[in-house]
């Protein structure tokens, strides 16, 4: 088993945190964006009818996609935001126990930086 320091125990804690809240923080992100493409959808149907024109099904939805992909940054930009932190949160831990890993693997100390020397 290996000696955990308090800031790699910190770290983790941290990463776990972030794994807990990114599955639903990006569960409600692809939600809304999906329901912004539902209801655009409908806007589109909705408005061309009292025109006269019948907007196919595929033709609207394709055009909510493209309506919806910029719309979203702007309305969800919390829910983006939040995300992204979690996801920097844990890729800078994959981040640093890869770099550990490979020092392991060299037969370098990963607490010792490479520049200090190591004393006998």
């Amino acid at each position: 088993m290996r000696d955990v320091t308090p800031s790699e125990s910190g770290s983790g804690q941290r990463t776990t945190a972030a794994r807990r809240r990114l599955v639903p923080n990006l569960a409600l992100y692809t939600g809304a964006r999906l329901v912004l493409v539902v209801a655009l959808t409908a806007v589109i149907i909705l408005a061309a009818r009292p025109v006269g024109v019948e907007v196919p099904l595929v033709v609207a939805v394709l055009l909510a996609l493209i309506i919806a992909m910029p719309l979203s940054l702007t309305l969800f930009k919390g829910l983006r935001t939040r995300v992204n932190e979690d996801i920097a949160v844990i890729d800078e831990r994959r981040r640093s126990d890869k770099a550990r890993l490979r020092a392991q693997l060299r037969g370098v100390d990963p607490q010792i930086p490479p520049d200090e020397p190591t004393s006998p």
